[in-house]
């Protein structure tokens, strides 16, 4: 049985209408199960986070009048202790991290990941086994903080508001040294939710610019950005590194290659592997579904 509404279930739902607690499914506004589980819900899991939309399982009776079921042993009990995670990075090789680190030092943190790295790039692998690691000490009853020099240090605009999302998600507290953001920051607490709401307004209106820019451009008899350019077999490989390896759409495109017409042997632009992924999401969410056995 898929269990994801596993994943989300272990949070409450954010949405005041349903502000249905960890443990249990969502609620409608007249009291009944809802059929999917709220989008700012399941929004919450990273892992989700690209999904269309996360069906309420049959066992717990779609449909029916809600109830609340038992919570996780975890959700609401007192953190056991406090661990403080440090996490330092500079743009170029030749940017030293010293200042950085000392400062680190002096807040007590128990570990310090750094690395030199681009703020364009779009993985960032000292920050990811950070943010895995306060993760996974928190999911063990330990309250922890990721701590950093200043936000910038994290990312700019979405970025950082993404990333703000999933330590949100794994209960992480967030702590800056300098800069408009000093302070520590609870998962529950106003600048958390200020970047989340960010970092979903910004990918919708991204989205929903787009589209409008491809129902306008197909209203004049224009081919869509790439519209030539794919087929079958660069979708199936498309949805493969999508969704088996996680890969960025801009990872994506450098391991595609098209195969007919005048960019025969260059690689499609990640507009288009978005163009191209996404019509076939929206073809799968609209499509009928097949009658069992």
């Amino acid at each position: 049985m898929n269990d994801d509404f596993k994943r989300v279930e272990s949070h409450a739902c954010p949405m005041s209408t349903c502000a249905a607690p960890a443990g249990s499914p969502c609620r409608t506004g007249k009291g009944k199960v809802a059929i999917q589980y709220h989008t700012a819900r399941f929004r919450l899991v990273p892992q989700l986070a690209k999904v269309l939309g996360v069906p309420t399982p049959a066992v717990r009776k779609p449909g029916s009048v809600w109830t609340e079921l038992p919570r996780p042993a975890s959700a609401g009990a007192e953190p056991i202790g406090h661990v403080r995670l440090g996490y330092a990075r500079a743009s170029t090789a030749r940017q030293s991290l010293d200042a950085q680190l000392d400062s680190l030092a002096e807040t007590g943190v128990t570990r310090v990941f750094s690395e030199k790295i681009s703020t364009r790039a779009t993985r960032r692998p000292e920050l990811e086994a950070a943010v895995r690691l306060a993760g996974e000490i928190r999911s063990s009853g330990v309250a922890v903080t990721l701590v950093v020099h200043e936000h910038k240090r994290l990312g700019r605009g979405i970025e950082l508001a993404m990333l703000a999302e999933e330590l949100k998600a794994g209960d992480v507290g967030l702590e800056f040294l300098t800069g408009e953001l000093k302070g520590s920051h609870d998962p529950s607490g106003i600048v958390f939710t200020v970047l989340a709401a960010m970092s979903g307004m910004e990918r919708e209106y991204i989205r929903d610019r787009t589209l409008e820019g491809h129902e306008s451009a197909r209203k004049r008899g224009k081919t869509i950005g790439g519209a030539g350019v794919t087929d079958p077999d660069m979708l199936s490989m498309a949805l493969h590194l999508r969704d088996e390896k996680e890969m960025s759409l801009r990872d994506i495109a450098k391991r595609l290659v098209i195969t007919t017409g005048t960019k025969k042997g260059q690689h499609p632009s990640p507009a288009t592997v978005m163009r191209m992924l996404h019509e076939h999401d929206e073809q799968t969410a609209t499509a009928p579904l097949e009658p069992t056995a």
